[in-house]
């Protein structure tokens, strides 16, 4: 077996990126930039042909925007081509010609596995490793982007002898589990609790939505009128038109996405998610998402009352560090990711007896 270059480990695992998909916020971030460039642009074509006004900074800003929407597009792509992994008998490494991140297999605390909604085989495996909580607090992980079989390699990484049933989404996770593995407990949320976070997002999805009323209300009859004028040429009043409908919809979208990413999404991802339990791990599983920890890693299992349901905290143990990773365990800020939480249980004293008795 060939070894690595640095570490002199012998290499157990090695493949690439396939580098097939643009991430959902680079799409975002491309629409959203090629939209002001395209408003951007149209407003200086009507303003230079009717106006003849200098129209060179606004030229400036929609190409600037137009060059933010090629590289939010294409620069994912570009960049993971030629990004390589390798596992190796202690670590998990990241390579990327002379850039190079790694980390220690034994310090791993648990991973997350973001399978391809288009393609069943493929996904990306996030290798996140506990660290403190409080002034300490930071994340620590590392990030396969779009392996073949994340499941199957996150076994390779743990030691485990790789079984047919691994590999494919499309397989319910329970049926996928480790030789002489067995479920003991399983359970989901009940509710989806409103954090401060989710407030804010709500607040500016609102306000948003008062803003495109306010625009709409303000630029129709302003558009009406420069029509009725006859002033400009058909074209030109296309162009003017199409400028200001583009802006309004972009608006009109942020406003749509705020509201649904704070109102509806936090209920849908609660419904999709679910919790098991196992002689050897804890699993999470929720749409596409998948979560995977070694019961050996749990510390202390905290419960905390969430109005009539209970939250389970998972403080998980790790070299010099006791606690919950990427964000710490009462973190307020808590991502949509999924985090060794049990969240919105009932049975919440079952689950953490379970869990405090030996694997």
């Amino acid at each position: 077996m060939a070894r690595d270059s640095l570490f002199g480990e012998r290499i157990v695992w090695q493949g690439r990126c396939r580098a097939g998909t643009v991430p959902f916020g680079n799409k975002v971030a491309s629409v959203a930039a090629g939209t002001v460039s395209a408003v951007t642009l149209s407003y200086a074509v009507v303003a230079a042909a009717s106006l003849r006004a200098p129209v060179g900074g606004m030229v400036l800003l929609a190409g600037w925007c137009a060059t933010i929407a090629l590289v939010a597009w294409r620069g994912p792509l570009w960049w993971r081509s030629r990004v390589e992994y390798l596992v190796t008998d202690r670590h998990v490494i990241w390579r990327r010609g002379p850039i190079r991140r790694s980390i220690d297999i034994a310090q791993v605390s648990y991973a997350l596995i973001q399978w391809s909604r288009k393609d069943p085989t493929v996904g990306d495996l996030v290798i996140v490793r506990a660290v403190p909580t409080g002034a300490l607090r930071r994340t620590l992980s590392l990030t396969l982007h779009e392996v073949d079989a994340p499941d199957r390699l996150w076994a390779i990484i743990r030691g485990i002898e790789v079984g047919a049933p691994l590999g494919r989404s499309d397989r319910p996770l329970p049926q996928r589990l480790d030789p002489g593995e067995r479920i003991l407990w399983s359970g989901s949320p009940l509710a989806s609790a409103w954090p401060a976070r989710r407030v804010a997002t709500a607040i500016a999805g609102a306000a948003l939505a008062a803003a495109f009323v306010r625009s709409m209300a303000r630029s129709v009859p302003g558009l009406a009128h420069v029509v009725r004028l006859h002033a400009l040429s058909p074209a030109m009043v296309a162009t003017l038109v199409g400028g200001a409908a583009l802006g309004m919809l972009l608006l009109f979208s942020v406003a749509v996405g705020v509201g649904y990413a704070a109102v509806l999404r936090p209920v849908r991802l609660a419904r999709a998610t679910r919790y098991f339990v196992t002689n050897k791990r804890v699993l999470i599983c929720r749409d596409h998402e998948e979560l995977s920890l070694d019961r050996g890693r749990i510390a202390y299992v905290i419960e905390a009352p969430a109005r009539k349901l209970h939250d389970v905290f998972l403080v998980l143990d790790g070299p010099q560090a006791r606690a919950m990773a990427p964000s710490g365990a009462f973190a307020t800020d808590r991502d949509d990711s999924l985090q060794p939480v049990f969240a919105a249980i009932a049975d919440a004293a079952t689950v953490g007896e379970i869990l405090k008795k030996a694997a």
